[in-house]
């Protein structure tokens, strides 16, 4: 158990530190200035690594586009039913 006469001997030892310390009037800012500085640097690198991302796949896309050959890269291969007469239509209405 602690004695009344500790607890007030703490009380003053501390009060006498904390008296001894000298706050700087432009120590927030400078901290502000510091976070803001990072954070901007921050968005930036993010910014820029999102349009290399994107260069780098629009270039391997064209590069993958310009490499193919048009004659055997055919999307729709399957031959086209037509009517055997033009005529004739098996529906009534719009398609």
């Amino acid at each position: 158990m602690t004695t009344p006469g500790a607890d007030e001997r703490l009380r003053e030892a501390l009060g006498a530190l904390a008296a001894g310390v000298r706050a700087d009037p432009d120590a927030y800012r400078r901290a502000s200035s510091g976070w803001r500085r990072r954070y901007r640097r921050r968005r930036l690198v993010l910014a820029i690594l999102a349009a290399v991302v994107f260069a780098a796949a629009d270039a391997v896309g064209l590069w993958a586009l310009s490499q193919a050959d048009p004659n055997t890269h055919v999307i729709f291969s399957d031959p086209v039913p037509r009517p055997a007469v033009p005529e004739q239509v098996d529906r009534i209405g719009q398609p």
